[in-house]
């Protein structure tokens, strides 16, 4: 798939924003009221840059609000729902606690509640294609929610549990990596079930479907090379995930090197989510003769 900029902008920074909400809404870092103003502004504000980003990948963004009334089909629209819903319950906890001083746990568990079931929503958008295997795996929602927990609790300051989080999430990248690595063969796609001509033998392309690039070729066709992918898995685990595990285990982490961490974190979330998106094969491929290394390997 084409790793298209607003669309990992989007998946990283407002995952990361409703990841603490989660934590804002349950386990606050202070009870000092401006304090709290400024951690919710920071995660209504990479909550709302992420959404405001997914709109650029839009042929017509003036028409998005049309996406919030199927949300009995589509989990785009769901998680669009959702958002508003979560932004606007999460506004009322955070707005009640500065200007009153009073902290009501329960509609900060409801607030953190509901910032869960967007980050599921997001990652369902993808876990639902069947036509990209790598992405129709239960594996992937656990990644989307372990990276929004994660960075949430690095942002949130929650010290104690951020090593267990980014230890599962060490787990699940790492096993959505090998298992994503096999899912297009075992899915068992092939020009052959795609031309559906299998029964006459291999099935070899004597032509492109077009003479030039097209919308297809453009928005779901992509390849990088399986070096490069390596490298940049290597860099993305050891920057999101890695590196904060071991200085948090080993050194007491202030407020300058907890901002490092961030920029870390942040910075191996954008890689492993561009490869998240430049590694998917979709099943269209096989018409323009792709995914024969996938099927191959």
């Amino acid at each position: 798939m084409h790793p298209a900029p607003s669309i990992i902008v989007f998946t990283t920074l407002s995952g990361l924003g409703f990841g603490l909400m989660v934590w804002l809404g349950v386990a606050p870092p202070t009870k000092t009221p401006w304090v709290m103003a400024f951690f919710a502004c920071l995660a209504m504000g990479l909550a709302s840059a992420g959404l405001m980003s997914s709109l650029l990948h839009l042929g017509h963004p003036e028409r998005a609000w049309k996406a919030l009334s199927q949300w009995r089909s589509s989990w785009l629209s769901r998680e669009g729902v959702a958002a508003v819903v979560t932004l606007a319950v999460f506004a009322a906890y955070a707005g009640l606690w500065v200007l009153t001083g009073a902290r009501s746990p329960a509609l900060g568990a409801l607030a953190a509640a509901l910032a869960l079931v967007t980050i599921l929503c997001t990652a369902m958008i993808y876990t639902q294609l069947r036509t990209v295997p790598r992405w129709h795996d239960p594996l992937t929602p656990l990644v989307f929610l372990a990276y929004a927990l994660a960075g949430g609790a690095l942002l949130n300051g929650a010290m104690d549990a951020l090593p267990w989080l980014l230890a599962a999430l060490a787990g699940l990248q790492a096993a959505a990596w090998a298992r994503g690595d096999g899912a297009f063969a075992r899915a068992g796609s092939t020009a052959e079930t795609a031309t559906g001509l299998g029964a006459m033998g291999r099935v070899r392309l004597l032509e492109p479907p077009h003479t030039g690039r097209n919308y297809l070729l453009t928005e779901m066709v992509y390849k990088v090379g399986r070096k490069h992918a390596r490298k940049l898995r290597i860099i993305a685990f050891t920057l999101a995930i890695a590196l904060p595990l071991i200085l948090t285990l080993a050194v007491s982490v202030g407020h300058a090197l907890a901002g490092l961490l961030v920029l870390s974190h942040l910075t191996g979330t954008l890689i492993a989510r561009w490869l998240f998106f430049a590694e998917a094969e979709h099943v269209v491929g096989l018409y323009y003769g792709a995914h024969r290394d996938s099927l191959a390997g």
